[in-house]
């Protein structure tokens, strides 16, 4: 989903992206330029001879690497059980038998909680501010005054009205002097206070009777050092718990006491990484007074509480606190966490989650009495979750890869395995229910943004997430054509199509529109889905020829604000209007790919017509957003001056950006973006402060693609093992997060997604690019194998094919023979592109030579990349192996 606070990558990379368009074209009767050399000869479907024998050394050479399957994180099946015990505190006996089935019960217990101690009749409370009256998650109108401080309602408190802005203050006075041995804080776990003062009033100043700095507790007493006669207290409150939506103050009672800590049974389990689906608890026995169990679920440890790190009845309208609510039964119970209440309106649970930790206390709502109690006792058997996401074993994996990278290894399967988690089927309960149900959707697979939260599919996230599905498990690609075509049929009447199903299709983002057009010839090049290409045709030509130009200036450009877009977002909901360079060569992106798709379809004109407008836009891009300066192309002609990694990385990827250019452009984000955790999105702060400090896996992919094509494999992959190596070494580890912030913490604290699709651009990075296997016709009727291995020993792999599996497997000795060997399904056919390293070499292809003195000898070998590399066209069906000698060997 478009990231709130303030996300986005391309299709095929500008040299693949400029042949594979270059060849429908072509096939269309479209001339755009010299036609490819015909290959030499039809070649032979298997390896003979020396080819044979490479072929073999070359298994040979990696029988000890280990094998991709040791690498696959996903369940083995639907019912997912916790790895382990991270704390328990309170009465709890047994606590790691929630890891052992059968094997005897967890026992929380916990007496029956006395009375606070009340303030006495004509206690008054007033407050430096409050915020304004509003209606509250239930639907009824709440207060946020300072007198529900001392109401005794514990659902009810004391909202300052400032954020971040200190110190708020709260003063209690009563009628007649009391007696205080010190008082008890009760606050809201989104807003307690961790630094503060606690004064008295002696008749005639105030006195300091204690003071709090790095409070961590949602109640927390406080003692004096003596006890106090007053009047009045005053409570001076200079710091909050800080939470994505800023900091601000809320107490719900202050008792007049010093309360002894009222240890609350709790057990913490752990499943190992993030999981989705539907928690489950069996409990063997409780007590009769109908004892209530709270689970608080998170991503991370760090905003684990005693409320989850977020949950979907928060924006619902449903007062649960936070926590999904169990009254247990004397009997014990089978029960399973689905939305909605247990007893008439109380005791209510929110249904499927996406966390690596859950928190199980004996604890109850004061509004959930008398159907839950606080108190009591219950033995649980045990604790399990049952799997909603794409179950991805060794055995569902029809693409792969393998390297001599460890880490790289890890990155890939991360990926694959964040992305199982948001393949899911669209369900109105448990989707976010921002206007987000949709009768199209529902019951249908589809790619949701993130695990926990965003559960509704974004189609700039499918720019990613539909990638890495089509190249690990392809025979779910309908659940990308299903979030394509529904949006397509959501189009609105001037051409405009919905970002999502969100706010009931009305979402207005500018940039999410184009997305789709390259997202929908994504899924078409991969698999060779004609029936989809005819059906929404029309509606490219509509958005292409109709939207677009609407927002077009006299020299080509997009320009936001015209047409009343000044208020359309774009997936960072970013200021930024007039001509942005992002959404320009994004532009440039959607028509190429809009083309060739055109030509696929036998749409001559269109083709052609769409083909001169991408070289329009991307030539006034060149003219009036290029800073000669700075190197780089700014970030929009308007307002500040600054250069973001999006614009630049895509203009590279599109081919805007001739080779001059694109060095000068990614030296120049070297120079301002880079972090031990990523590469920021933005080279200065001036769109909002910490800007040039946020890295975003999603505008990180094209600019991994960027540095591949441009050459720079090794600087990709210096920022893959920093974005990726921070994401796997941190809480919750193996998934790839939403955005990363300052000092690579979570960016919107706990309501970040830590598993989200569109951070997975390393696995079709690495695919792609590294290993150097796509597509370059629909249904991969033809393909290339690019590798850029930098400084990578070995890679192989398999890409899943309409056709069947294509596989490559390269080595890359620091110095010596680089051999490449590629089986190809039948029905189709390819080109390879081999690297030089800049020497003198012979190529062979099974044994024949194809290079060599300088000089092409078969397979229409070309020269390409400044001598860099050498282009082999004409590759049939079957098994090749490719060798480059330095000359003389």
């Amino acid at each position: 989903m478009p990231d709130r606070s303030a996300g986005a990558e391309p299709g095929v990379p500008a040299p693949q992206r400029r042949t594979v368009l270059k060849a429908a074209l072509a096939a269309a009767g479209v001339t755009v330029g010299a036609a490819a050399p015909a290959a030499a000869s039809a070649q032979p479907a298997e390896p003979t001879g020396a080819a044979a024998s490479a072929g073999a050394s070359q298994e040979a050479a990696h029988e000890a690497a280990p094998s991709w399957q040791s690498y696959v994180q996903g369940p083995s099946g639907r019912t997912v059980r916790p790895t382990g015990i991270v704390r328990s505190s309170g009465d709890v006996t047994r606590a790691d038998a929630l890891l052992r089935p059968g094997g005897g019960t967890t026992v929380l217990k916990r007496p029956e909680p006395a009375d606070p101690p009340r303030w006495p009749e004509g206690t008054t409370a007033a407050a430096s501010s409050s915020h304004a009256p509003n209606n509250g998650n239930d639907g009824r109108p709440r207060t946020y005054d300072a007198s529900n401080a001392i109401d005794g309602d514990t659902d009810t408190f004391w909202n300052d009205d400032t954020i971040a802005a200190y110190p708020d203050t709260l003063t209690i006075t009563t009628a007649a002097p009391v007696t205080l041995p010190g008082i008890t804080l009760l606050s809201n776990p989104d807003g307690f206070p961790t630094d503060f003062t606690v004064e008295t009033w002696d008749g005639a100043a105030w006195s300091t009777a204690a003071t709090v700095t790095g409070n961590d507790r949602v109640r927390r007493a406080v003692p004096f050092a003596a006890p106090v006669a007053t009047t009045r207290v005053r409570i001076t409150v200079t710091a909050d718990q800080d939470t994505p939506k800023g900091d601000f103050t809320r107490v719900n009672e202050v008792y007049p006491g010093v309360l002894a800590d009222d240890e609350i049974p709790r057990v913490v389990v752990d499943f190992g990484k993030v999981v989705v689906g539907y928690p489950h608890l069996r409990f063997a026995s409780a007590s009769d007074n109908s004892p209530g169990i709270r689970l608080a679920f998170s991503e991370t440890l760090q905003f684990l509480t005693d409320r989850s790190d977020f949950t979907r009845s928060d924006q619902s309208g449903v007062p649960a606190q936070g926590t999904d609510q169990i009254a247990v039964p004397a009997g014990g119970a089978d029960w399973k966490d689905v939305k909605g209440y247990q007893s008439g309106s109380q005791v209510y649970a929110d249904g499927l989650h996406g966390f690596r930790y859950v928190q199980i206390s004996l604890d109850a709502l004061p509004a959930d009495a008398p159907a839950a109690q606080p108190f009591g006792e219950v033995a649980v058997d045990s604790v399990w979750l049952e799997f909603t996401g794409y179950v991805g074993t060794p055995d569902t994996y029809r693409g792969w890869f393998l390297s001599s990278d460890d880490d790289l290894n890890r990155y890939w399967y991360g990926a694959a395995y964040t992305n199982e988690l948001v393949t899911d089927t669209f369900r109105p309960d448990d989707i976010d229910p921002r206007g987000a149900d949709s009768p199209t959707l529902d019951g249908r697979l589809v790619l949701h943004d993130g695990a926990k939260r965003d559960r509704d599919p974004y189609v700039g996230d499918l720019a990613v997430s539909a990638r890495t599905l089509y190249l690990t498990h392809d025979d779910t690609a309908q659940a990308a054509r299903n979030v394509l075509a529904d949006l397509a049929e959501h189009q609105r009447a001037d051409g405009w199509i919905p970002p999502a199903s969100i706010n009931n299709y009305t979402l207005p983002l500018f940039d999410y529109p184009l997305w789709w057009v390259t997202c929908s010839w994504d899924y078409v090049l991969y698999t060779g889905d004609r029936g989809y290409a005819t059906r929404y045709y029309p509606q490219l030509v509509k958005v292409l020829d109709g939207w677009y130009p609407s927002v077009t200036d006299a020299d080509g450009l997009l320009s936001k604000g015209l047409n009343n877009t000044g208020g359309y977002g774009d997936y960072a909901f970013l200021g930024r209007t007039g001509r942005v360079t992002y959404y320009n060569v994004l532009y440039v992106q959607a028509l190429r790919d809009a083309a060739a798709l055109a030509a696929f379809l036998g749409h001559a004109d269109d083709a052609a017509r769409w083909t001169t407008r991408a070289g329009t836009v991307a030539d006034a891009v060149n003219a009036h957003l290029w800073d000669a300066d700075a190197g780089a192309y700014l970030d929009s002609a308007t307002g500040a001056v600054r250069h973001a990694q999006d614009g630049n990385s895509l203009a590279v990827v599109a081919g805007v950006a001739e080779a001059e250019r694109a060095a000068a452009a990614l030296a120049h984000l070297d120079a301002t973006t880079v972090r031990p955790y990523g590469n920021a999105f933005m080279d200065n702060d001036t769109i909002f402060g910490g800007a040039s400090q946020r890295v975003y896996a999603f505008t990180s992919y094209p600019e991994l693609l960027a540095r591949f094509e441009a050459g720079r494999a090794d600087s990709a992959l210096d920022q893959i093992r920093r974005t990726y190596g921070w994401m796997d070494r941190n809480d919750p580890g193996t998934t790839h997060w939403e955005g990363i912030g300052p000092d690579g913490s979570l960016y919107e604290g706990a309501y970040t997604s830590m598993a989200h699709g569109w951070s997975t651009g390393v696995l079709p990075a690495l695919t792609n690019e590294l290993l150097g296997v796509l597509p370059t016709a629909p249904g991969f009727a033809s393909w290339s194998v690019r590798p850029h291995p930098g400084s990578i020993a070995w890679a192989r792999g398999q890409v899943p094919t309409p056709h069947g599996p294509l596989t490559a497997h390269w080595q890359h000795p620091a110095a010596g023979v680089f051999t490449l060997a590629v089986r190809a399904p039948h029905g189709t056919r390819g080109e390879v592109a081999v690297p030089t390293d800049g020497r003198a070499v012979t190529v062979t292809v099974d044994g024949r030579r194809a290079w060599s003195g300088g000089r092409p000898a078969a397979y229409g070998a070309t020269l390409q990349d400044g001598g860099g590399r050498i282009l082999l066209n004409g590759l049939g069906p079957g098994a090749h192996t490719v060798t480059v000698r330095p000359e003389g060997r």
